[in-house]
């Protein structure tokens, strides 16, 4: 038997293990309601623990695999192990962290983290895992609802994320980025900000495992439905995260992931491909630069001004 991922996150972890206590049982037959029964639980503890809201003791977990009759000695191994590493505290439960985000923002970070594959959609700013540090500090400078230490905490998270995304030394997830054209046209924090934060976009766009694509204004209609990450794990399963506004929620429901996978194909096809996109992308930095007197960075000659057009 292979040892357990120490690296692994908690929230993969647990994430398999409920599915794995769903499956059996609905393999046995037996309600919610019948296991809670049976060892003298609350319905309500059945129920958090087989979506993930909880975390299992192992204790608890061995009695309820006991019930549901799994027995085979490797699988009571590997789901023990997943429960143990379901509690497994990380740098996102440090304190000084942890009461300045969402709950969806940490199960965010630790399914970035494990991801094999990740479909990020944007309506109206450049997504927080490719922020520079300037362009973040000029968003969060936007939320007047952020005390200083919430502030400080969300900016070093983000800088995380993009760390955690970038530098990994394991094999590299594949990064496929939609952007609505906004985003470009958008003058956060000043166009030197901003011609910066696109720069790093186009660096960005030379890695093999990241695609970035622009949705032209004239097909963006979608962009209303707000931004949001699909997110591939282990086992095909999918689990979405979505925000809009001040909030924002990781989803595990097949039926709702399903719905904005096919949206994020349909604004996949309208897109400009990664060519288009990068010189589109290129072409607005220059116009900021030169509205700053300096040299532009890259010559342009029209091309990515009729990508748009043609698209």
């Amino acid at each position: 038997m292979e040892p357990m991922n120490t690296t692994e996150s908690p929230a993969v972890a647990r994430h398999r293990l409920r599915l794995a206590l769903r499956r059996a049982r609905d393999h046995t037959g037996l309600t919610q309601q019948q296991v809670a029964d049976a060892l003298s639980w609350s319905l309500s503890k059945v129920n958090r623990i087989e979506s993930g809201d909880v975390t299992i003791s192992i204790t608890d977990l061995r009695a309820l695999l006991t019930l549901l009759e799994v027995t085979d000695a490797a699988t009571v191994e590997r789901l023990t192990g997943d429960a143990r590493t379901a509690r497994r505290r990380g740098w996102w439960d440090d304190p000084t962290v942890r009461e300045h985000l969402t709950p969806g923002t940490i199960q965010l970070l630790q399914f970035e983290a494990q991801a094999t594959e990740l479909r990020y959609f944007q309506p109206a700013i450049v997504p927080g895992v490719l922020q520079t540090r300037e362009y973040a500090e000029a968003i969060l400078d936007y939320r007047d609802d952020l005390d200083p230490p919430t502030r400080t905490a969300r900016l070093d998270t983000r800088m995380k994320r993009a760390a955690q995304a970038f530098e990994r030394q394991d094999l590299a997830p594949h990064y496929l980025f939609v952007l609505d054209e906004s985003v470009l046209n958008r003058i956060v924090g000043g166009p030197r900000v901003l011609a910066g934060q696109l720069q790093h976009l186009t660096e960005l766009c030379d890695r093999q495992n990241v695609l970035i694509r622009i949705v032209p204004l004239a097909d963006s209609v979608m962009a209303i439905m707000g931004s949001f990450i699909l997110l591939d794990l282990d086992e095909n399963e999918i689990v979405l995260y979505r925000e809009s506004g001040f909030e924002d929620d990781i989803v595990h429901a097949s039926a709702i992931v399903d719905r904005y996978r096919a949206k994020f194909e349909v604004l996949w096809d309208q897109s400009l491909d990664p060519a288009a996109s990068k010189r589109l992308i290129q072409a607005r930095a220059a116009e900021l630069l030169s509205l700053l007197d300096r040299r532009p960075l890259w010559p342009t000659d029209g091309a990515a001004e009729a990508d748009r057009r043609s698209a």
